[in-house]
């Protein structure tokens, strides 16, 4: 696999390094050569100054076989022109792109390019810390759009199948933790007491998935 990083701010370079730490092919791209001081020394990747949406330095770092770029700048418009550079022009088949403003995530949801939002996220997560839930936020993906969450089930579902705590399009329960061992429900199955709930949700059903466990 072979992977683009444009950006080696903090995030970038600690992606970088986390994905050459795993044998895969990196080069990172950043206009500022001394950015690249902030790869660990064990990085064996390539490094390419320039901008990250010029054709001459993309080529440079080899987009033209690249399986996917994350585009981690600290500018919303030149991390939107160098995710539309790899998507549109190079065909890369996985392009995410860094999004500090999440008024902006619907233009690059109708080019089918992920983003990341520090805003989204972290405010999620800071209303979760403050007002603390027995409904732990496990992970957030996206923009911020949809969680991962684990809940241990409330007495009173015990015995309720795992299509009663669904919604389609909203709710999903994508595991059960059992007794230490961990399987994939179906929609049939049965839960028990001190069973750990495993659900995907969208961040607009929160509230909704706290009624249905009866913690509204």
């Amino acid at each position: 696999m072979k992977v683009i990083v444009i950006g080696c701010g903090r995030l970038g370079a600690a992606l970088a390094g986390e994905l050459s730490g795993r044998g895969i092919e990196v080069a990172v791209v950043d206009r500022d050569a001394a950015a690249f001081e902030r790869l660990s020394p064990s990085f064996t990747g390539k490094r390419v100054t320039g901008m990250g949406f010029d054709r001459e330095v993309l080529v440079q770092a080899g987009i033209e076989s690249a399986d996917a770029v994350a585009v981690l700048t600290p500018s919303d418009e030149v991390n939107a022109v160098s995710a539309r550079a790899a998507r549109l022009l190079f065909k890369v088949p996985r392009v995410v792109a860094r999004l500090y403003d999440p008024g902006r995530v619907e233009g690059y949801r109708r080019l089918g390019i992920p983003t990341i939002s520090h805003v989204t996220w972290g405010v999620g997560r800071i209303v979760e810390l403050l007002c603390y839930s027995q409904v732990e936020q496990v992970q957030s993906l996206g923009g911020g759009e949809v969680e991962l969450v684990q809940v241990e089930l409330p007495p009173l579902l015990a015995g309720r199948s795992v299509q009663e705590l669904s919604l389609v399009g909203e709710i999903m329960v994508v595991a059960v933790t059992r007794q230490g061992r961990t399987h994939i429900p179906t929609s049939g199955t049965l839960f028990q007491l001190g069973d750990h709930v495993h659900l995907a949700l969208l961040t607009s059903s929160s509230d909704r998935l706290k009624q249905l466990l009866g913690l509204a």
